[in-house]
């Protein structure tokens, strides 16, 4: 087996990979905004509105979290598209395959993020 036969490969399995992803993230979404949409409905004293409040600040955390992964996983299947995806923004060197497939949507190779993680901390202090 060739060694572009082998990424290519890879570059299929770590599609299918995120189009399945962004699938169950936008299949939660619509779920839980049918969730909230019934809580809404909801009315109560004083105690019910503070746990609905509650709920729907918890419900507007996860949704910017879900939205976050669904940017990830967008930019990797534009990476894809581009025939840019599997190169690390950090090193310009090619992601490990094992990575890839684990975080079909990672940007950074683990020597990446490696550096990246040593120059946050050494801004951070």
């Amino acid at each position: 087996m060739t060694q572009a036969l082998v990424n290519s490969q890879i570059v299929m399995e770590c599609k299918r990979k995120l189009v399945l992803m962004r699938e169950e993230l936008m299949n939660r979404m619509r779920g839980a905004r049918l969730e909230i949409t019934a809580h809404d409905k909801m009315a109560g004293d004083e105690v019910d509105q503070t746990v609905a409040q509650a709920f729907e600040n918890e419900f507007a955390a996860r949704q910017a979290r879900t939205r976050s992964q669904l940017l990830e996983i967008e930019n990797a299947l534009s990476r894809i598209q581009r025939g840019e995806f599997g190169l690390c923004e950090e090193t310009n060197e090619p992601i490990e395959a094992e990575r890839l497939l684990a975080l079909p949507f990672t940007r950074l190779s683990i020597e990446g993020a490696e550096i990246r993680e040593a120059t946050a901390q050494r801004f951070a202090r």
